[in-house]
Formats: C-alpha cells, structure tokens, sequence
C-alpha cells in the first residue's frame, strides 16, 4: 500500500496545491492521503472525485504527522531537493512493504529528515511538491499506474482530437 503525508497544510493558502497532491497521489498509485491539518472540504473534494472516477482512495485530515511516522510499520520517503538522488536510491526502496510518501506545504521540522527512511531529491532545484510526487510514483511504479483502472461513472477515453467521456449508463448499454 502506498500512502502519502502531507506535511504543513495550511487550509486558506494551500486548499488547490494540496488537492493537487491528493490528486497526483490518486492517479499514479497511491492509495490514501493523510493530511496535518483537519480539512473537512478537502475531505469532501476528493471523495467526490473518488465517487465519480470510480477507484478505491482513501484521504484523513488532521493527522499528528509526528505520530504517524514514527508508528509507520512500513517504509518511509520523505521527498526533498536536500536527499539523496532519486536515481541512485529508488531501487533501493523496498516494493514489499507498505510505503509512506511524506513531502511538505512548507519548511519541513527537522524531525522528518531525522524521521524518514529515505530522504530523496527529485532535483536539486526549487520545484514543486506535486512534480516531485508525479516523479516519484512514476518511478517507483515503473509506469504501472498508466494500467491501473479505476472503473467509475466517468470514464475518460484517450482521443486525439476533442474530449471523449463515457459515463457507467452509456459503458452498460
């Protein structure tokens, strides 16, 4: 199971940025969101989208981010340009283990760097948080999120010109 921390939520400045994290996280294989900060709305957001994409997705709001790695019974990789290169550790990471992704809204407590199994760089250049995430997964699944399916009411088929949805009333007829 992979699992992603978010770290530093602010809910009036960060609400569309961390959507995005839970997004991405969604997408590319990840399949529950913890976030710091409680955050009813959030919640809301992305079990919607669940609901409609279809999937199994998980996101909990006000979490003890410290709690939480430290109790973590799996592996943990905190993301940040200071780590260890991505090519270099991501064969490393074990893939038979649950895995907690952790990446912050903000300048992360030193604790996380002292906390975490693995401290990555996805670059050693300011970027963001969702980039760094996409990567990762990306990386770490080695593409199979591209295969994953999600069977919901809204289905978007690949097209090379204009927008072709399919909703679970047309898929069923």
């Amino acid at each position: 199971m992979i699992s992603v921390l978010r770290v530093g939520h602010r809910r009036g400045r960060d609400k569309r940025v961390t959507t995005h994290v839970a997004l991405v996280a969604r997408a590319f294989g990840a399949e529950k969101v913890l976030v710091d900060a409680k955050d009813e709305k959030l919640k809301d957001t992305l079990q919607s989208v669940s609901r409609r994409f279809g999937g199994t997705f998980e996101i909990e709001t006000g979490i003890n981010w410290r709690n939480k790695l430290k109790e973590w019974k799996g592996v943990s990789v905190h993301l940040t340009m200071y780590g260890e290169s991505l090519e270099k550790v991501i064969d490393e990471i074990p893939r038979d283990k649950d895995l907690l992704i952790v990446i912050g809204a903000e300048k992360v407590p030193a604790d996380v760097y002292q906390m975490a199994n693995y401290n990555v760089s996805v670059g050693n250049q300011p970027h963001s948080e969702i980039a760094a995430l996409a990567v990762f997964l990306d990386r770490f699944t080695k593409g199979k999120w591209l295969q994953k399916k999600f069977d919901g009411n809204i289905q978007i088929i690949p097209a090379k010109v204009g927008k072709k949805v399919i909703t679970k009333n047309e898929k069923d007829k």
